[in-house]
């Protein structure tokens, strides 16, 4: 039976989409901050980054779980509890004078992050019909990319000015202020669903899903080579090849994976993984390059990626109006193509590459992005029957996560074996034109030269394999088509599904 579309209620959406900005903020914020708690609780590198680990794992093993959540309980309760857990970690942290309390705190700020997102994708594609709702995906993505816009160059300034500590006590008020809000605001009711987790399923999941980014995402620091990553990925992926049989025997799986099976969705999962792995080589190697090549302050590295961070966010309800009027594929193409070309250009950064040069590139890299996620995504969650929204936003939100680490992995391990091979061939040809014994501060000189040398030119094929990465993403789009809402025959009946699902959230 078809609904009628209700009006739907923009006071419910906007306390949802600011509880968002307040965790999206959060995650970007802390980055700056990490050599800072370094030296303040006494730990070292490989400890300190659990900080950013972890709340990644938990983000990782809460995701999958949200489309169980999202069809179990309303938005009202599931709002309060991730607002509420998010709200406590931010407390807990900004009280943490030892680093356990403190990774407790990100672990239970992550909990309340990991909802907040696939919950407010779900609430935007019911509450409105296909033909608006790039432009509603539009300004949520203008919420997504602001807060990581304003995050690096926000922290930067409140580390140079107070303790670290000020980073939790500026969001908590806010973060409190939202939860009241919600308590108050939001009334809808949900009808009790039969539905009841799988907690084999959920453990199979987390044991997956954790395994892969805990795995990947150690790989950088610690090698291919180490037993604590290649075992966890192996555990990782028998779990997770286990946990995807399972839900494809089950009448009402915890995660459905039969989604797939809808051409535009697993286009467009194929597509954001590969440009998301890509997007990650700015994100990550930039900061090496400005900070550790060039000796620029975190503060100004902040600013040089603010105008493209900016540009992205602000050009998110463009480009949802865009793709409502010409379709995902004319956007994609442009914006990957945009993306490739100036990925490439980085590849060729040199020691005098002006600080300008880099701001305006890394903007216009941002700018052919910003036409890039929104629209695939929308594309891919348009062409599914309603009541498979809770698992397409959870699937696409998972998939992320486990397409950053392992970007983040394959990148940082290009970059330490390409520096290493060069800096070996630059260390053997000086060696052969050398005509006298040089003295050790020269020797001294040389190796620092050698050095920088070795990891601009790690850094810059990094760049280059991004490159192809993207040229990859920039093939596939050529593939995509205008999605319209399938029939729902999957469960093996023939009724068109409904063209939107209002829930009474629409209706309080």
């Amino acid at each position: 039976m078809e609904q009628t579309i209700s009006k739907p209620n923009y006071g419910i959406l906007a306390v949802l989409m600011i509880g968002a900005f307040i965790a999206f903020l959060n995650n970007t914020l802390l980055n700056v901050a990490l050599p800072s708690i370094m030296k303040d609780l006494d730990v070292n590198t490989a400890t300190v980054q659990w900080l950013t680990t972890g709340f990644m794992l938990v983000n990782g093993i809460m995701i999958p779980s949200t489309a169980f959540l999202i069809q179990k309980y309303s938005v009202r309760r599931l709002f309060l509890v991730a607002m509420g857990l998010f709200t406590i970690g931010t407390i807990i942290a900004g009280v943490a004078h030892f680093f356990p309390m403190l990774l407790v705190a990100r672990m239970v700020q992550a909990s309340g992050s990991a909802i907040m997102m696939p919950l407010l994708m779900n609430v935007m594609l019911v509450s409105f019909p296909i033909e608006k709702r790039g432009a509603a995906m539009g300004v949520f993505g203008l919420i997504l990319m602001f807060a990581p816009a304003i995050g690096p160059t926000l922290s930067g300034w409140i580390i140079e000015h107070y303790d670290w500590r000020m980073l939790f006590h500026f969001v908590t008020p806010i973060a409190a202020l939202v939860l009241l809000i919600g308590f108050l605001k939001l009334k809808d009711k949900k009808e009790k669903v039969d539905i009841r987790l799988d907690f084999y399923s959920l453990i199979l999941s987390s044991i997956g899903f954790g395994g892969l980014l805990y795995g990947f995402s150690s790989a950088g620091n610690k090698g291919w080579g180490s037993p604590q990553v290649y075992i966890t990925i192996i555990i990782g992926v028998i779990s997770l090849v286990w946990f995807i049989l399972r839900q494809l025997k089950q009448e009402k799986p915890m995660l459905n994976f039969r989604i797939f099976k809808y051409n535009m969705f697993a286009l467009s999962a194929a597509i954001s993984m590969v440009i998301n792995m890509s997007m990650f080589s700015g994100m990550l190697l930039l900061p090496i390059y400005v900070q550790t090549l060039r000796g620029i302050s975190p503060f100004d590295a902040g600013l040089m990626l603010l105008p493209g961070a900016i540009a992205n966010a602000f050009m998110s309800p463009i480009t949802g109006r865009l793709f409502d009027k010409f379709g995902g594929r004319i956007l994609a193409v442009t914006g990957l193509l945009i993306t490739t070309v100036t990925t490439y250009y980085f590849s060729q950064l040199t020691f005098e590459t002006s600080y300008m040069h880099l701001m305006i590139l890394h903007a216009i890299r941002f700018f052919g992005m910003s036409m890039v996620f929104m629209p695939v995504s929308t594309n891919g969650l348009n062409q599914l029957p309603a009541r498979f929204y809770p698992h397409g936003t959870a699937m696409n939100n998972t998939l992320q996560q486990v397409s950053a680490a392992i970007g983040t992995a394959l990148l940082i391990t290009i970059m330490s074996v390409r520096s290493e091979s060069y800096g070996e061939e630059l260390a053997n040809s000086a060696m052969q034109n050398m005509t006298e014994q040089p003295t050790a501060e020269a020797l001294a000189q040389l190796k620092q030269q050698i050095a920088a040398e070795a990891m601009l030119e790690g850094i810059n094929y990094s760049f280059f394999i991004s490159a192809l990465i993207a040229g990859v993403a920039l093939i596939l789009a050529f593939f995509i088509k205008r999605s319209k809402q399938a029939e729902d025959t999957i469960e093996g009946t023939s009724k068109p599904s409904d063209k939107v699902v209002i829930s009474k959230l629409a209706k309080s």
